[in-house]
């Protein structure tokens, strides 16, 4: 189904942006992982909308609410969620729509929406209201999922985490790629504004800022890396980790890009420069002496910190009036949209990424049984 991903674990999602509901399901998922309800909540909270100027002001608690594949403890910290190995759902309930922002887009597409295609597909009666199944509003159940992902490659060592990278013009530092700690990787994660350079950062809100006085929206980046992976994990050629990563990173909406190492880059560059050389630490460990590979040769994992990047579009929904058709008339017409969206997507993408990450990185160690589960 074009709503399921992944091949041991099978991930579903469902609903709409204005549905009563939106929810997934996780099926293969391993017995007993557990995930403390304050650590799922902080996670969910990152991706929410609401969170300041940069983002809409759609208010949503985004609250999963499991109807099955979990157990609840209760411990001197609060409650856990764990596993218990059965197929699991969970769905957030809806509760700040205004479907009627929409009414006018059974005629008029939004520009670089998906509302054209999807009725040209699935004819007059698709529902488009706040995007429908293609809205940002999707990713939250993603992030569910991603929660319990994360939680159980934590278990194995493995760590994850992700910052803006650019917003318009303005970039952040970068991951280092020889020297990456999980502490590293979550410290942005920590932030209000998930960025490495604080200067950067508020240069980042000056520019969404500007695009949002102006009705109009700003694009961006997000990088993310991985560590603790194990060598040789992944296969060529269509099981490798760059098409399992980008497979499920091209699922979140507005993402148009996704790069690895050093990425656009390798076009002008050279082997003499971006070749990763091999050599032998002091404590007998293989490791290569630069990372402009991003921790992926032939589809695999070398063992260096994996590193990519997504590359996301301007919010397609401004306020600016842009040019459309109306289908019924079958003329040009000017359409104004209305609603809340945000300036920059990508602030409120980053742990969307990492949920991402951490679904396909799941998948493929159950693929593999690496670690027996």
């Amino acid at each position: 189904m074009a709503n399921s991903y992944g091949n041991h674990l099978t991930l579903h999602i469902f609903g709409g942006s204005h549905d009563a509901e939106i929810g997934m399901t996780l099926e293969g998922f391993p017995k007993g992982v557990r995930l403390p309800e304050a650590e799922l909540l902080a996670f969910m909270a990152r991706r929410a909308p609401g969170q300041g100027p940069w983002a809409t002001s759609r208010k949503e608690p985004d609250i999963p609410v499991f109807t099955a594949g979990v157990t609840e403890e209760m411990t001197e910290d609060g409650k856990v969620y764990v596993s218990d190995g059965t197929p699991m759902r969970a769905v957030i309930l809806n509760q700040n729509q205004r479907s009627g922002d929409y009414a006018s887009l059974a005629d008029v597409p939004r520009p670089s929406h998906a509302d054209y295609a999807a009725r040209m597909k699935f004819g007059d009666t698709v529902d488009l209201r706040g995007g429908g199944k293609y809205s940002g509003r999707l990713t939250a159940p993603l992030c569910i999922a991603g929660a319990f992902c994360l939680a159980y490659l934590r278990s194995h060592g493995i760590a994850i985490g992700a910052h803006i990278l650019a917003v318009g013009a303005v970039k952040d530092a970068s991951f280092d790629r020889l020297d990456l700690s999980a502490e590293k990787l979550h410290a942005p994660g920590l932030l209000p504004f998930s960025v490495l350079d604080p200067e950067a950062g508020e240069a980042m809100r000056g520019e969404i800022e500007c695009a949002r006085m102006a009705a109009d929206s700003v694009g961006g980046s997000v990088e993310c890396g991985i560590i603790g992976l194990p060598v040789g994990l992944g296969d060529h050629p269509f099981d490798g980790m760059e098409g399992r990563l980008s497979s499920i990173l091209f699922s979140i909406p507005a993402v148009k890009a996704v790069a690895f190492g050093d990425g656009f880059d390798f076009v002008t560059g050279y082997g003499s420069t971006h070749n990763d050389p091999y050599g032998i630490t002091p404590d007998g460990r293989i490791v290569t002496t630069a990372n402009h590979c991003g921790g992926i040769v032939g589809g695999m994992a070398t063992g260096m910190p994996l590193i990519f990047s997504c590359a996301f579009k301007p919010t397609p929904s401004i306020g600016a009036a842009q040019g459309s058709v109306s289908l019924s008339a079958g003329e040009n017409t000017t359409l104004i949209i209305k609603g809340r969206h945000d300036p920059c997507i990508v602030p409120r993408a980053v742990p969307v990424v990492e949920a991402a990450a951490a679904v396909a990185v799941t998948d493929m160690l159950l693929d593999e049984r690496i670690y027996g589960d």
